[in-house]
């Protein structure tokens, strides 16, 4: 089976975990501060704070922006449930843009008529690692004086005109086990803003500069010296591990550009992807549906992945939530009803790569 995605560790790996052992340091230290340099460098950003997962990195940017109750924050409904939970966490109030279909991404057009008096965060997520469209969501925040809080999850190292994201407002990154970078479980928050880097860094650290001194209420949202350990050596290589997965995506674009009913993900202008996904759509005249195409590749012994079945409120607990107010987004829940994401990492041979495209135009001409 070619999975999805493939978690493997060199020695290069093994050997900074054992001395991360051998130090006797394995809570937060000298390795989770390289892990922030160095991030901060491949992103852009005058600041990068690890935290100990993704959700945590959006929660955290949330509250250092010190939302009041009824405030809003302004997000996509197609993207992981994460960004909805770090809302409601924060306290604020959930509202939903559509998305447009070319990138997944939040519609800045529809971002603009659904900002009210309460919108105080306009939080775009840069889905399957191609950022959203900043250019034009820059304007709208700064016309309606609203935070930017980018839900990067998917997207380290992706640009837009050569700008990281993550450096356009305050960056939320994951290091999940099956992202481009890995801590197995671990974030990261980028920033220019040495004040607001600098709340964040007490915030995690339960409100402390110095032990037993307290200056906020905090959280121990700490990253540990261990799991900077697993990223450290990926960092090396990371932009060797991008080009192999657009080395990838290019040649599953070549191979499946003419399969009837299947609309193949691009690389719009001027945006750097970083492919953490290659998502397909199925066309309404497609010969079968996005389920029969999963059900027909395991059967050939290829992975893929529902990324995502649902709009992100589309579920009762959310539904039903005080703090959630949804409004139609045709867009969004007609590609969720007909997404599917196909093996795109780094880890894929050219032969897998040549599997994947026959397996795929065999289960859509079957």
């Amino acid at each position: 089976m070619i999975g999805i995605s493939s978690i493997s560790f060199g020695e290069d790996v093994e050997r900074e975990v054992l001395d991360t052992l051998r130090s006797g340091i394995v809570a937060q230290g000298p390795k989770v501060k390289r892990l922030e340099d160095e991030f901060a460098a491949l992103v852009g950003a005058r600041h990068a704070v690890a935290v100990n997962n993704g959700t945590t990195a959006l929660v955290a940017a949330l509250q250092v922006q010190d939302l009041q109750p009824g405030d809003e924050v302004l997000t996509t409904p197609f993207t992981f449930v994460a960004t909805l939970n770090a809302i409601l966490e924060a306290g604020a109030t959930a509202r939903f843009a559509d998305i447009r279909e070319d990138d997944f991404n939040i519609d800045p057009a529809v971002v603009a008529d659904r900002i009210t008096d309460r919108t105080r965060v306009l939080m775009p997520v840069h889905l399957y690692g191609q950022a959203a469209d900043m250019g034009e969501l820059m304007p709208l925040a700064r016309r309606h004086d609203l935070a930017v809080v980018e839900d990067a999850a998917q997207a380290h190292g992706a640009t837009l005109d050569g700008k990281g994201v993550g450096t356009f407002g305050v960056g939320c990154f994951s290091f999940y086990a099956t992202k481009n970078l890995t801590t197995a479980e671990g974030g990261m928050i980028t920033t220019d803003d040495d004040a607001l880097a600098d709340r964040l860094r007490v915030l995690r650290n339960q409100g402390m500069r110095q032990r037993y001194v307290y200056e906020m209420v905090g959280h121990n949202y700490r990253m540990t010296d261990l799991q900077a350990s697993l990223a450290l050596p990926q960092l090396g290589s990371y932009l060797q591990q991008v080009e192999a997965r657009r080395r990838n995506a290019e040649a599953l674009r070549t191979g499946l550009k003419d399969v009837a009913g299947l609309t193949l993900p691009t690389e719009l202008a001027g945006r750097g992807h970083v492919w953490h996904q290659f998502t397909v759509l199925l066309d309404e005249n497609a010969p079968i549906d996005r389920d029969t195409l999963a059900d027909r590749l395991t059967e050939r012994e290829v992975g893929s992945g529902i990324y995502y079945p649902k709009t992100a409120y589309d579920y009762d607990c959310y539904r039903s939530h005080p703090r959630v107010v949804i409004e139609d987004t045709p867009v969004a829940t007609s590609v969720a009803a007909r997404c599917l994401s196909i093996p795109v990492h780094a880890r894929l041979s050219a032969g897998d790569v040549d599997r994947i495209i026959d397996a795929v135009r065999g289960a859509m001409e079957a």
